[in-house]
């Protein structure tokens, strides 16, 4: 079992910048994919951002140019950095962590992200 801890998430004016980090409990050997999701009320999950353990990302079109994901794996953590942000990227994010030779997807329990007009 992995737990994933969030921090960073606040609230902060259009235009500002926030970083979130997620560190993982533990070390997972092997390739593995670590990535951040957000939600609104009544829609679904979305991808922000991912990244693997060769470092290899993908953005979602919203977020392109605005936000940037890393890792550190040495400390098990994933940090998104948030630049320009606007209303749009109001949202609680979601950390993820999933090992695909293991079948194993992992949550953490969410930050909430609010951006003022």
């Amino acid at each position: 079992q992995v737990q994933l801890v969030e921090s960073g998430g606040g609230l902060v004016q259009a235009g500002g910048s926030l970083r979130l980090s997620c560190a993982a409990s533990r070390s997972i050997f092997g390739f593995n994919v670590m990535g951040w999701y957000r939600q609104t009320p009544g829609k679904q999950r979305e991808l922000v951002a991912t990244i693997t353990s060769t470092r290899s990302t993908n953005y979602a079109d919203s977020v392109k140019g605005r936000f940037t994901i890393s890792r550190d794996n040495a400390k098990n953590t994933v940090y998104l950095q948030m630049n320009s942000l606007n209303p749009e990227d109001t949202a609680i994010y979601y950390c993820n962590f999933r090992v695909p030779s293991l079948n194993s997807n992992y949550w953490g329990q969410g930050t909430q992200v609010t951006v003022s007009s």
